[in-house]
């Protein structure tokens, strides 16, 4: 009986936290929409791409209004420990040095990540290869975090940017020989365009748990515990239909994204 009691306590306060949310605001999700197929805008100007669409699959079956807040991808935590918005949607992968500073859902995909050059370059993903070239990631991101770990002290330049198409430009423009990126973004956002031309993954994904962490999730602040309870019931729910393989077949096509 006291257990009973103390459950549905609980469920009690949670839904009333839950509730308290949705009147005062809804669910602001914390975006950088410049990194396609994951976050992007239309020629019309809407949100669009694999995270929004996530985003209302989870906001609906946690029965939450959502809304989108746009920011540079190395501000989203300090935007959200700033409660400029309420969770980070944005292609944010779990890392122990993350957890420091913020609290995560759980993981609901992966994705591999792998090197961009030009097809004939000759380039590997490997220090030996890369010694003396330039590499593009986007600043704040845990490719800059394995470049500068892995590659930076073996002689590898890497060159951080608020924003992966300006990486893109100086990749085509020569002035970059190679990009790491999350292999969807660099296949949607890049090697589909015309200006991908010439260009491909070059070597095999690269592997690193410590810096790569357990998957992506969604970033919420850590005294945040009736949000993550609710949305982890939300994610589990999505998952359990399939709506996660079938937003990943949409905008990823074969790229596995279960989270190992």
């Amino acid at each position: 009986m006291k257990t009973t009691l103390k459950t549905l306590i609980a469920a009690g306060c949670l839904l009333a936290a839950g509730s308290t949310l949705a009147a005062e605001h809804g669910l602001r999700f914390g975006v950088e929409a410049l990194y396609p197929p994951f976050e992007s805008k239309s020629a019309s100007g809407q949100l669009e791409g694999f995270d929004i669409d996530l985003g209302n699959a989870v906001c609906a079956a946690a029965r939450l209004q959502c809304s989108w807040v746009e920011t540079s991808f190395d501000s989203l935590i300090p935007a959200l420990q700033a409660r400029k918005f309420d969770v980070i949607n944005s292609a944010m992968n779990v890392t122990e040095q993350r957890k420091q500073a913020i609290g995560f859902t759980k993981a609901i995909y992966q994705v591999p990540n792998r090197l961009i050059a030009r097809a004939d370059s000759g380039l590997t993903p490997n220090a030996s290869a890369l010694a003396g070239k330039r590499v593009g990631v986007l600043q704040g991101s845990i490719q800059e975090n394995y470049a500068k770990a892995h590659w930076a002290p073996q002689g590898v330049e890497v060159v951080a940017y608020q924003d992966q198409n300006q990486v893109y430009l100086d990749l085509t423009a020569g002035r970059l020989d190679a990009t790491l990126i999350m292999a969807p973004a660099g296949q949607s956002g890049f090697l589909a365009h015309p200006d991908g031309k010439g260009f491909a993954f070059v070597g095999d994904a690269v592997q690193d748990e410590k810096i790569f962490g357990s998957g992506i999730a969604f970033g919420l602040r850590k005294d945040d515990q009736a949000l993550k309870q609710r949305l982890d019931a939300a994610i589990a729910q999505v998952q359990q239909q399939g709506t996660v393989q079938a937003l990943a077949k949409k905008y990823f096509g074969d790229i596995d994204v279960t989270v190992k």
